[in-house]
């Protein structure tokens, strides 16, 4: 199932008939639960639920014939750590249980798009948020509706203070909007373009890597960072060395070149990046977060 997605903005959104929600930075998931079974799905479409169990157990609380629109994410020291949901993404069926131990997940709920079977996508925003919250309310964590307001002053608040919480910004929607998969009906605000993002690989040869293969916030599909500075490229070598795997080598896309090879790492390291706002996002890497480096 394709997700809904959202267009970037400027300055908050103001008038009639809008809600915003903080928005969380981590792994966009749809939590599927079908026939006394539940499945969660990536962005991109890849079925992950090996990778969180207890997320997974959790979704068995929900009725059959329910979808969720949400993200993953994961509270460390108060804050949300997107490294340490990216090594949950990236756990094998093996070492799952034990990351989802010491590395518990939340799944921030921002929209039901079925309950009982029945199909809601098509049900107002206001209609779908109010049956979320009675859906999820009884349950509790680690499955949440996402906070919302419809009051302007109190998202500009959240838009101020919640960044101390790893929240960098809001989704705004329209009360009365359908949910349109694919579309970009929602608008975000985020208060800076740099952001951590995982990395999974690198092009070009180990002692001098061109690029770095990176998965973003909020998506699991990998990108192919514009071509690293001379230093960078020569810290990347170093820190880069005996972390590929013995994983064939991936596909990623590079912006106005396609798809390109490229030579696949061990999760557990971060590098902190700059997305640009044109019409093509350019991903450039400004540093190797040596700091975060197998932190767990």
């Amino acid at each position: 199932m394709k997700v809904a997605l959202a267009e970037s903005v400027g300055t908050l959104p103001r008038g009639r008939g809008l809600a915003y929600e903080p928005k969380f930075d981590g792994h966009r998931i749809l939590i599927f639960k079908l026939d006394g079974a539940a499945a969660l799905q990536a962005r991109s479409g890849r079925i992950v639920t090996a990778a969180f169990p207890d997320l997974a157990e959790a979704a068995l609380a929900l009725p059959d014939g329910t979808v969720l629109d949400g993200e993953v994410v994961v509270w460390t020291g108060g804050r949300i750590d997107f490294a340490a949901v990216q090594r949950r993404a990236a756990a094998t069926a093996g070492r799952a249980g034990i990351l989802a131990r010491r590395l518990p997940a939340s799944y921030a709920a921002f929209d039901l798009l079925a309950e009982g079977g029945e199909d809601l996508r098509a049900a107002p925003y206001e209609h779908r948020r109010e049956r979320l919250v009675g859906l999820l309310g009884p349950l509790g964590p680690p499955l949440q509706p996402v906070p919302m307001t419809t009051d302007p002053e109190i998202a500009a608040t959240w838009y101020e203070t919640l960044p101390a919480s790893g929240i960098e910004g809001l989704v705004i929607k329209r009360l009365g909007g359908p949910y349109r998969a694919g579309a970009r009906d929602w608008r975000k605000l985020r208060h800076t373009d740099v952001r951590d993002a995982a990395v999974v690989g690198f092009t070009g040869p180990p002692d001098r890597p061109g690029a770095l293969v990176l998965v973003l916030p909020d998506d699991d599909t990998p990108v192919v960072s514009s071509p690293l500075p001379p230093a960078l490229r020569t810290h990347a070598a170093t820190t880069l060395a005996g972390r590929a795997t013995g994983a064939p080598d991936g596909a990623a896309t590079a912006i106005g070149v396609g798809e390109v090879p490229y030579r696949m790492v061990a999760p557990g390291l971060t590098a902190e990046v700059e997305r640009g706002t044109t019409r093509h996002t350019v991903v450039t890497v400004l540093r190797i977060r040596d700091d975060l480096i197998n932190q767990v």
